[in-house]
This record gives C-alpha cells, structure tokens and sequence, in this order.
C-alpha cells in the first residue's frame, strides 16, 4: 500500500500571458507605459503549492489529497474542474464568503517572473480544516506558501506552529514550503525570523528558495544580494560557500532535519542532520536513517530541452524529492530526480505539461544527461 500524502496551503488561479519567445535585457523593454503589448493566447492553470505540488506528486504516483480552500465563483469553478480532471477535488473547501485567489504571471523570456497576485480564500484556511482523520491515515504532510496566507502568518505564526504540531502529533512527517514576501505588506511586517524559530522544530524536511530563506532570517544579507546583481537573478551571483551555507547552518541550528534550499538555475542545495536528528522524523514515513545522516552537499541542475517559463518549477521539483523519499529512493536519485523535474517543468507554461514520469528522466538521468555548468 503506498504511503498516504496530504499536500495542504495555498491554491490559485494561475493566468499567464504568452509573450514573444524572444528575450528581452529587462522588462522595460517590453512593458512600458502606454505601450499596447501583443501577446498570445492566455495560457490558465491552477496554481500554489497545492496545485503545483500536490498534482505533480500524484503525476509522479504518490498517493495524495489536496487540501487548499476556493471560493465559489467562476475561477473557483475552474479550479475544481482542473483538480476533476485529475480525481483530486475531494478535499477542496468552498466558501461562499471570499474569492478564489488568482495570479497574472508576468513571465517573459529573459527576465525572471513578475506576480500579480489576489490571496482571496487563502487568507482564512485554519488548522481545523485539515480533517483528524485524515491526518491519521498520513505519512507525509506537505504545507506550501505560508506567507500568502493571513492567518499563518499573524500572530508571530500561531496557526502555522499549531498546524504542524498537529501533524507531528498524529505521526506523520512534515515538509514545509514557503513564498517570496512582498515588500511593505502585511506579510512582510511578520517577524519571520521568529516564526521559523517557532516552526522549524516541527518540520521534519524544510524546502525553502534560497531567496526568500534568506529574506526571512538575514534581510540585510538580502539587500547586499540585490545590490551586487544589480536587476539580475540573485541566483545568478551567489557563493554556496559564503552565501547559501551559512542559511543552511542556520536552518539546521533551529531544528531542520532534511534541508533542500532552491537555488534557481544553479540547482539545490542540501544538507541532512545526524542519525539521532533524523529519528525525530515522523515514523510514518519510514526513512531509513542511517543512509540519510551526515549528507551536504549540492545537486546541479539538468539542461532542459528549452525554456517557456519557470512557473512551478521549484514545486515541481520539491514534489519529485518527496515522491521519491516517499518510495524509498536514495539520496542521490532523490535529488537527481528533483532536479530532473525541474528541468522538465520549464520546457512548458505551467507546472505540470512538461513533466515526465520517474522511469523516464532516470533513463534519461542514466544516459548522461548533461548539468548546467
């Protein structure tokens, strides 16, 4: 019997305009005032981390319910459609109160994306709406995209350490994902530093992007990244050694036990506490210990076939490592395949058409695909 997964948090509409494959050197270059824009037909996905996550985990063959709350309103009704086709819209809640949360995505070729985002339903999910039932029946519970969602984030993220008490308590392990904090909202009010000092004790595998990690726990750190790349990607001019290490030390330092930070193009960064930190893992997962201590290290990413957006990308990868620690896979194939998903995902507009199945990218793994250097 494959092990039970919830992957829990934030769901949107995602809408992204197809723009030129043409790169441009940075976005005024296309978007200027009073400057009308041709762009193809809208490419309309479902979106956050339960979408993104969740489905491709179930691409992958894991065994998952999506838990994330919509309104009940026409992007609504297309969220549930899209989960339909995939038999995953049971464990939707609808409100007849808010909105289903939606996002443009800015996302032309070149420059990194630009979110326009509407938080709507996501603001109120609580705890009580994960089922104790079904937590009970959990190996593996997966949160996205806490500081889109209001009430994980007040009240020094009150809701978010109750959640993933909860989790624990009930024997499942827990796996937590974040989102970028947009500047001088309420969100970025939250102490977010000591929120994690809070939380980070009951997530057993932490999957951060190096960006907002290290917004949320080194802000100054932050701004000399932005200051040094100068409207390029951050990931672009980081030094794992001096820049994505000393985040790590941090993450582990307040209670982490598997890490993978997102680290954009590069790849991802990784580092697992000892034998006696990985048996506080939830025991429903049933991760061997003793192959998972003691690991540091980073895993490149594959060249993709072409790139049409990042969208998803870094769910998608993040939903290969659990599926594969899930089934019991290595390390190292974990990561090759989280790195392989990543990959893939960017080949199309949204987070789940370019995706390939296990079998297929670890042939392709095996044939020597190449890594970016």
């Amino acid at each position: 019997m494959k092990k039970k997964v919830i992957a829990a948090g934030h769901i949107c509409l995602d809408i992204t305009p197809v723009f030129s494959e043409k790169k441009a050197a940075q976005l005024g270059d296309i978007l200027t005032p009073g400057k009308l824009v041709n762009v193809g037909q809208a490419d309309v996905h479902t979106g956050g981390s339960v979408a993104n996550t969740g489905l491709a985990m179930k691409f992958f063959g894991a065994d998952v319910s999506l838990m994330g709350k919509i309104g009940d309103d026409p992007f609504g009704e297309m969220v549930r459609n899209v989960l339909k086709a995939h038999e995953a819209e049971q464990g939707l809640l609808v409100s007849e109160r808010e909105s289903t949360s939606y996002t443009v995505v800015v996302a032309v070729p070149g420059i990194d994306r630009i979110f326009l985002h509407n938080p709507g339903a996501n603001n109120t999910f609580h705890t009580e709406d994960i089922p104790q039932e079904e937590l009970e029946k959990t190996a593996l519970f997966h949160f996205g995209y806490p500081p889109l969602m209001k009430t994980m984030y007040e009240n020094d993220g009150a809701e978010l350490l109750k959640m993933m008490k909860r989790a624990k308590e009930s024997g499942a392990a827990t796996s937590l994902d974040f989102a970028a904090i947009e500047p001088d909202s309420k969100a970025d009010r939250a102490d977010w530093e000591r929120i994690l000092e809070k939380v980070i004790p009951y997530v057993d595998i932490l999957v951060p992007s190096v960006e907002e990690l290290c917004y949320m726990l080194d802000r100054d750190r932050f701004f000399q990244w932005q200051e040094k790349a100068a409207g390029r990607d951050i990931t672009e001019i980081l030094d794992i050694e001096k820049d994505v290490k000393p985040l790590a030390d941090r993450c582990m330092e307040l209670g982490a036990k598997i890490l993978l930070i997102k680290c954009g193009v590069p790849g991802i960064y990784f580092q697992t506490g000892s034998r006696q930190t990985l048996e506080k893992v939830g025991g429903k997962l049933e991760l061997d210990t003793a192959r998972w201590a003691d690991l540091r290290g980073f895993e490149k990413s594959y060249v993709p076939e072409r790139v049409l957006s990042g969208t998803g990308a870094g769910d998608t990868s993040i939903a290969a490592f659990l599926t594969a620690v899930l089934a019991g896979y290595s390390p190292e194939m974990s990561l090759h395949l989280a790195a392989a998903a990543g990959a893939s995902c960017v080949t199309a507009y949204d987070a789940l058409s370019g995706l390939k199945p296990f079998a297929e990218m670890e042939q392709k793994i095996q044939k020597g695909w190449d890594k970016i250097c």
